[in-house]
């Protein structure tokens, strides 16, 4: 066995090139692990951890990329391949003028254009950033790894040009009906978001279409935004526009619970809005005082049924709609927790969705009379000391940094997320595996298909753990919900219809 290593320098490529250009790499019968990588320091570290990294491989940059091939022949014919794969995947028009190689040339050939996604290494992305805001763009910023300070600059300036700065880190947004970064199918309507957790607005966005209700806009700021060093500058700045939309008539915001003085400020806007309020502050307590247009909620589940009942004046209790609906689920499934043996204990979640983690683990609080540990925990002191051991109850946001750097995220790719179910499935104290799954543009082709095949082969082994999921999409999605939903239930899995809704069966089913 060999470890050959390839420099390729100052080349920079999408992620999701990088994944395809692996697994082609990886289907090799001579490829015993690949890997490709930027040569920075970080994603060095992590090639170390896999035995990818040689003296070659040390010298390369940050803007250099690193191809590393384990095999049982060192040829460079090998590489050569490898980097012709690098070719294959990424799709390059080959009729763009030579000139529009700036973000500068593309806004002097395309005047009609008036929003930027902007996907750079973050060094880079603050910049782009400030020349599209300069040349009068909106800017959806789905770059991390942007400073705070370069965040408040560039969010400052928005607001004096009148323009958005959605990001750093925004995953998605819908404007005017057109999907941007993770993005759903979903009807144009009269409710509008702005929300500062991605996978939240998704959630949210999609359980409102698939109860037949559709968005005007749903403005994504990035998770910062309403942290006291922002100061929610573009939460406000979209809800103002939101406000003074004629073809909105509801407002939903999402975020988690931010700085008291931010949510006194927030506060205060509503206090000023005539239209209907649906507030989601995941976890927290219903602020006071509450103006009689806001409604408050604590889960997304709880968030779309709101906005459905008052949408449609239909008048619904939705707590009590909740508890019976739970009820039934529970009745239907709690037989499954004879099949546990004693050992078998623990919940272990695995997801993709940073918000969606966030928001079980508000519910589990409530639920559970063990902590749950996670890599991204509401408290502190039950942070996992290594996010690849599991602890007691066990929630994972694989979307977090210290698993994306240097590799696509799991909405993109499954591989990392199956060698973990693979590891929680072999634990003897998990009784149950929670995923979930989230379709839309941008996202894996098929992630159902792929997780079935993997959870059938595992329940050979490990027959009595239970499996929960919960898919985040719509029937228009280039995934389809429905089909999403047939294939985990083929594979023996609990679908259920919201990530909140999962969580409280999983805790159902733990319990003494």
């Amino acid at each position: 066995m060999q470890l050959i290593t390839r420099v390729l320098r100052n080349q920079y490529h999408d992620s999701v090139v990088l994944m395809l250009a692996a697994r082609e790499l990886k289907k090799l019968p001579q490829v015993i692990d690949a890997a490709f990588m930027m040569g920075t320091e970080v994603n060095k570290d992590l090639l170390q951890q896999g035995d990818l990294l040689n003296t070659n491989a040390k010298a390369a940059q940050a803007n250099d990329l690193i191809i590393a091939v384990k095999s049982d022949e060192g040829s460079e014919d090998l590489l050569d391949l490898a980097e012709g794969f690098l070719t294959t995947h990424n799709k390059v028009d080959k009729s763009a003028s030579r000139e529009s190689n700036t973000l500068r040339s593309v806004i002097h050939s395309h005047p009609e254009a008036n929003i930027a996604v902007i996907s750079v290494a973050g060094a880079y992305a603050a910049r782009e950033a400030r020349e599209a805001l300069v040349s009068g763009l909106n800017v959806l910023l789905f770059s991390d790894n942007v400073s705070v300070a370069d965040e408040l600059a560039l969010k400052r300036l928005a607001v004096q040009r009148g323009l958005l700065l959605m990001g750093p880190g925004a995953g998605t947004a819908i404007i005017n009906g057109v999907g941007f970064g993770f993005a759903n199918q979903v009807p144009r309507g009269e409710i509008g978001i702005v929300s500062a957790a991605g996978t939240g607005l998704q959630e949210v966005s999609t359980l409102l279409a698939n109860i037949g209700l559709g968005i005007s806009q749903a403005i994504g700021t990035g998770g910062r935004d309403l942290s006291k060093s922002i100061g929610g500058l573009m939460f406000f700045s979209a809800f103002d526009a939101l406000n003074a939309d004629p073809n909105t008539k509801l407002i939903i915001l999402i975020s988690k619970p931010p700085d008291k003085q931010i949510v006194e400020k927030l506060l205060a806007k509503i206090d000023d809005c005539q239209k209907p309020i649906v507030l989601c502050m995941l976890g927290a307590e219903a602020p006071e005082p509450m103006n009689g247009n806001l409604n408050f909620t604590r889960t997304l589940e709880e968030c779309a049924l709101v906005a459905h009942s008052i949408y449609t004046k239909s008048g619904v209790n939705v707590s009590k709609l909740i508890e019976e609906v739970d009820e039934k689920i529970s009745k239907q499934f709690i037989p499954l927790h004879e099949s546990l043996t004693p050992e078998q204990k623990y919940i272990r979640a695995l997801y993709s969705g940073g918000t969606l983690c966030y928001e079980s683990q508000v519910i589990w609080q409530d639920l559970l009379t063990d902590p749950v540990y996670s890599n991204a925990p509401l408290d502190k002191k039950f942070l996992l000391k290594d996010s690849n051991i599991s602890q007691g109850h066990t929630a994972i946001d694989l979307g977090e940094e210290e698993f994306t750097v240097g590799r696509p995220h799991p909405m993109i790719d499954n591989e990392l997320r199956i060698d973990h179910i693979k590891k929680e499935a072999a634990d003897p104290q998990t009784a149950v595996i929670l995923l979930d799954i989230v379709l839309g543009y941008g996202a894996h082709p098929d992630p159902a298909k792929e997780l079935s095949e993997a959870i059938q082969t595992i329940k050979r082994d490990r027959p009595n753990v239970i499996w929960i999921c919960s898919v985040t999409g719509t029937d228009a999605d280039p995934q389809n919900l429905s089909n999403s939903v047939s294939m985990l239930k083929n594979a023996g899995v609990i679908v259920c219809t919201s990530n909140a809704q999962a969580a409280r069966l999983a805790a159902s089913l733990v319990k003494e």
